[in-house]
């Protein structure tokens, strides 16, 4: 199966929460990434989103721990709605 990944950067100005996710998250910038297939069996290219995943802690944080969780990308559109809204 093929599959490529796609890196991002959220920047949150807020403190914002994830589903999934015990806590607040301090706001920072937060690398995500996510993994798709290919689906074969069309006629043309198109690919399914099979994990979306976030860095903790955010980026340039002074924590030496870091780790990554899987998350709903509809819970980090809506966590980055929110942030706009906070502006």
């Amino acid at each position: 199966m093929t599959t490529r990944t796609t890196r991002s950067v959220a920047v949150f100005n807020s403190a914002f929460t994830l589903g999934g996710i015990d806590g607040e998250l301090p706001a920072g910038s937060y690398r995500i990434e996510s993994e798709e297939e290919l689906i074969e069996s069309l006629s043309f290219v198109a690919f399914r989103r099979v994990e979306t995943t976030i860095e903790l802690p955010a980026i340039g944080s002074v924590s030496l721990k870091r780790q990554v969780v899987a998350i709903d990308p509809l819970d980090l559109a809506m966590a980055q709605e929110r942030d706009i809204g906070t502006e």
